[in-house]
């Protein structure tokens, strides 16, 4: 009897384990390929990253490969993945400005762009390596150069919504972020995204809303696109206010060791974060990021006890900054002056995560190495001026010596 009830546990679990396999295994089934190819439109904003997730293919394919065209029909397409969907890139990997081959990765069929750039904007397909396609995106990603920003504690309001005949053209903001501090004021804020409402947009894109789109998809008409191009996205801020959290600390004995041998009631100092530290030299640009954030987060810096409010501080403000946090939080210092050194602090997403102890050197030693930017500005402005010298040296030579051929030079002999 008592075999016989194991027996019939053991063959209803095993008929468990069969029908979870199955279910994963047809989890595709349930999302049927469209017969007719259209687009999901996805807009985003420069230097985020984002996924595209491969919804249906068919249950014989094992393998998904990822293609990339700027304009539908294009001659000139992109294969994004080795063929086998095995290609991973790490996000800290990759760098701003860099090719968008190499700020890929295929994870799950999903493919995921890194620091995407504005000359990503295009149509993404997923399909088979023979070029079969069975499900494709309209991706928008728009510049932040333009970026306005507005601060609803100075009563300012964002911009209005702009109407050009049947054309409707005006930003939808997503969700405000976390309070980026905690325990004193801090500043929240929320993306906005250029979108447009149409009768004569294309209908092969799928629309979250009716005729409504981002003003950089491919559904959107040449003419119509031109007329939404100075709407450019927006930035709105406003101030906040919440508590810290309660977090456990292992300190506490570290402290009572360093009171311990002390010996004289003087601890010294230790760090609440990570603090990295950097020397740099007195009239050269900076730029710290912090670590682990995405422009999506909500980041902010102080340093000390001075907290860098976006109010203040965020590009575009002031043209005269020399101290600024741009759209994709990182905060910059041009011309480096001995004022600048102390200690830079970074919170993320409400939490303070790292520090950056700077100190400003004025003599010394400078190794010239490629990779630094100055170097390279000036190699490349010499190099430009060599060439200019060149060029018109090469000039006035090949105008004697077509005067001489033609006999056209003046004769100041007596």
């Amino acid at each position: 009897m008592s075999l016989a009830h194991t027996t019939v546990l053991l063959w209803v679990w095993g008929s468990l384990q069969a029908f979870e396999i199955v279910e994963k295994e047809n989890i595709f089934q349930k999302t049927p390929c469209p017969a007719f190819l259209m687009f999901d439109n996805a807009a985003y904003l420069a230097d985020m990253s984002f996924e595209l997730p491969c919804h249906c293919k068919p249950e014989e394919v094992s393998a998904v490969v990822w293609y990339y065209q700027k304009h539908l029909g294009s001659s000139h397409t992109k294969v994004l993945t080795d063929f086998d969907g095995r290609v991973l890139t790490e996000a800290a990997q990759v760098r701003v400005g860099s090719d968008m081959l190499v700020r890929f990765s295929i994870r799950m069929f999903s493919l995921l762009v890194f620091r995407a750039q504005p000359e990503d904007s295009g149509l993404y397909f997923c399909g088979t390596r023979k070029g079969d396609y069975f499900y494709a995106y309209d991706v928008d990603i728009q510049s932040s150069e333009g970026m306005v920003a507005t601060f609803k504690d100075e009563g300012q309001e964002p911009f209005e919504d702009e109407y050009h005949g049947d054309l409707h053209v005006f930003t939808t903001f997503w969700e405000w972020t976390p309070c980026d501090r905690c325990g004193v004021r801090g500043e929240q804020w929320r993306i906005g995204l250029c979108y447009l409402q149409s009768p004569d947009l294309s209908p092969r894109y799928h629309k979250t809303m009716p005729d409504v789109v981002s003003c950089g998809s491919q559904a959107v008409p040449r003419k119509l696109r031109t007329m939404a191009r100075d709407h450019t996205p927006e930035l709105l801020v406003r101030s906040c206010l919440v508590s810290c959290e309660k977090r456990k600390t292992i300190r506490e004995g570290i402290l009572a060791i360093f009171n311990y041998v002390s010996k004289v009631g003087s601890r010294p100092w230790v760090p609440q974060v990570p603090i990295q530290f950097h020397r740099q030299r007195l009239g050269h640009g900076l730029i710290i990021s912090c670590p682990g954030a995405r422009p999506e987060h909500a980041v902010a810096w102080d340093k000390d006890h001075q907290h860098l409010y976006r109010t203040q501080y965020l590009k575009g403000i002031n043209r005269s900054m020399r101290v600024f946090i741009d759209h994709g939080n990182q905060l910059h210092i041009r011309f480096t002056q001995l004022s600048d050194r102390g200690i830079y602090y970074c919170w993320r997403q409400g939490v303070r995560v790292a520090g950056f102890r700077l100190a400003v050197k004025s003599r010394g030693h400078y190794q010239v190495s490629f990779s630094d930017p100055e170097t390279r500005s000036v190699l490349q402005l010499t190099l430009i001026g060599y060439l200019l010298i060149t060029a018109v040296f090469a000039t006035i030579h090949l105008c004697r010596c077509c005067c001489y051929l033609f006999h056209c030079c003046p004769n100041f002999s007596p």
